[in-house]
């Protein structure tokens, strides 16, 4: 195993280089994980790995240690504890980083069961809000989330680090919203847009169809082409003072209100 024990090192420059910017992770069509759950999440999922870089001081302290065992020893770099604080990007760090493959995310690799829930995001921003989504979507069992028209990559590291390795585990597409609302007609999936005017307030929904909750920005809501082209509008009625939840909060709360429509049965 090749020991890097020099932050001035390309490898360790190009690590900072994917992690920092998104345009070099789709030219290399390379991300960075940290982390033995994610990394061990990430293999699960089929994610090809290109480098795995550990600190023995910190990596003794995982809770995961058999990831290592998974990984071919001719990918393996040892650095030292200087170095790998160069490339962390979360407090605790267990010591393990890796640089792995992306995937294309095209909406015709799904394969959705025969009564979906999908959760469908318009322009989401905020790397944490979508993190945060894809782990209620792991922790509910949705057949897939769909990421239209994005303003942040999904394989920044925050993305990574706020799901806790759920986009590894989660079904995700990412198309523009005519793609999506040609899938969702092709396939018979009813779309119910989160609108703060909408009428009807969510409980009062029919989510045991396959059915997509269809969720925008914070800042601006969703566009007129969801407004208009969804099959339903439905809102989280505000009894306080705010008009709003955060977007993955309000996410959570129509996904889990659809598990109990449905029985919480794994879709």
């Amino acid at each position: 195993m090749e020991k890097i024990s020099s932050s001035q090192n390309n490898r360790i420059k190009n690590i900072q280089k994917l992690s920092a910017k998104s345009k070099a992770r789709k030219e290399q069509g390379l991300f960075v994980l940290e982390g033995a759950r994610e990394l061990s999440l990430a293999l699960h999922g089929n994610y090809q790995l290109n480098s795995v870089f550990v600190c023995p001081e910190l990596f003794e302290k995982t809770n995961y240690p058999e990831v290592i065992h998974n990984v071919d020893n001719s990918i393996l770099f040892e650095v030292t504890e200087a170095v790998f604080e160069k490339i962390a990007y979360r407090e605790g760090s267990d010591g393990i980083l890796a640089l792995a493959k992306s995937k294309p995310h095209v909406l015709s690799d799904l394969k959705l069961p025969e009564n979906p829930f999908i959760i469908l995001l318009e322009a989401v921003e905020k790397p944490g809000n979508l993190g945060a989504i894809l782990r209620t979507a792991d922790a509910a069992g949705v057949s897939a989330v769909i990421v239209c028209d994005p303003l942040t990559d999904i394989y920044n590291p925050n993305v990574i680090r706020s799901s806790v390795g759920c986009l590894f585990t989660v079904p995700v597409a990412v198309c523009s919203g005519d793609e999506a609302l040609s899938y969702f007609r092709k396939n018979n999936i009813q779309g119910f847009a989160a609108e703060l005017s909408a009428s009807q307030e969510y409980q009062y929904a029919d989510f045991t169809a396959p059915s997509a909750i269809i969720m925008g920005t914070e800042a601006d809501g969703l566009s007129p082409f969801w407004i208009n082209n969804a099959d339903a509008r439905i809102k989280i009625p505000m009894r306080g003072v705010i008009d709003s939840l955060n977007v993955s909060v309000s996410t959570a709360v129509l996904t889990f209100e659809a598990m109990r429509q449905r029985n919480f049965e794994l879709i």
